[in-house]
């Protein structure tokens, strides 16, 4: 696990510095011990410490990045993170790639953390989905679980979701779910998107493992609920926000999975700060 963060964190490294830090490189020359401060501009939920540490140590694995707090640990605006210290070539040239990874990831688990508090007693568990940034899943489902979120699939070979496009190329609901059921294997449950309730019923009838709810309505989802009597695990999703998620705690799902954790979270504003010579 640590060698794929590291070639993603790599690659991420190579976009920023293709061959040099023209910049850095024009003003310093030579070897530079120097320090500077990670301070919090926003309060959230803090993710990506590690990576942010990481990031300096894969340009020169003698930069010391001393951490005062620990992912899932909630920070506020004024707060000292952390302190770098090493050669200011280094930390001048990594500053931008460990903070968009930082920025991004508490911006995540911030997010995530409101929706999860929102949810609080109702029994509903919180899934992010496959919407996220090419190349940073790993980090952005690390970020969702760090702010109180579970993870539904990770990618395409982690198990069967029957969604409309797989439904109409089958030819039904019955004809995909036993199309699967006969091509993986027994361990991988079996989920089928509906949009209505007589899709609900024929996926029921087809016996489906998990029940997803696309787009259904507060008082849909109830009876969707009602018919399934326990048959199936129920997922709901659908352009869920902070605002319509309340309507959806007495629904009686089961999981409630939300694109928005990952597709749409603002950034945590961080900096990198009060740089000097040591």
């Amino acid at each position: 696990m640590q060698s794929n963060l590291d070639r993603l964190i790599l690659a991420a490294l190579q976009e920023d510095i293709p061959t040099e830090d023209i910049s850095v490189n024009a003003i310093i020359t030579n070897y530079t011990k120097g320090k500077a401060q990670l301070l919090c501009k926003q309060d959230g939920i803090i993710a990506g410490l590690d990576v942010f540490a990481r990031t300096f140590a894969l340009l020169d694995d003698t930069t010391e990045v001393t951490l005062h707090y620990q992912d899932g640990n909630a920070v506020k605006s004024g707060d000292l993170l952390a302190e770098v210290i090493g050669d200011i070539r280094i930390i001048l040239s990594g500053e931008r790639t460990a903070l968009n990874y930082l920025q991004r990831m508490s911006g995540i688990a911030t997010h995530t953390r409101k929706i999860v508090d929102l949810l609080e007693g109702s029994g509903i568990t919180l899934l992010d989905t496959r919407k996220t940034t090419p190349n940073n899943r790993l980090f952005e489902k690390y970020a969702v679980k760090v702010g109180g979120g579970s993870n539904h699939r990770f990618s395409l070979s982690d198990g069967v979701m029957l969604k409309d496009n797989h439904i109409a190329a089958a030819g039904g609901i019955k004809q995909a779910v036993a199309a699967a059921r006969a091509y993986a294997s027994f361990v991988h449950k079996i989920e089928v998107e509906v949009e209505n309730l007589e899709m609900v019923k024929e996926a029921i009838e087809a016996k489906a493992d998990i029940i997803m709810l696309d787009n259904m309505t507060p008082a849909a989802m109830k009876e969707a609920v009602r018919l399934i009597d326990g048959r199936a695990l129920v997922e709901c999703s659908g352009n869920l926000t902070a605002d319509n998620i309340i309507a959806l705690r007495d629904t009686g799902v089961d999981f409630l999975s939300s694109g928005a954790l990952t597709h749409s979270s603002a950034i945590l504003d961080l900096s990198l700060k009060n740089l000097e010579r040591i």
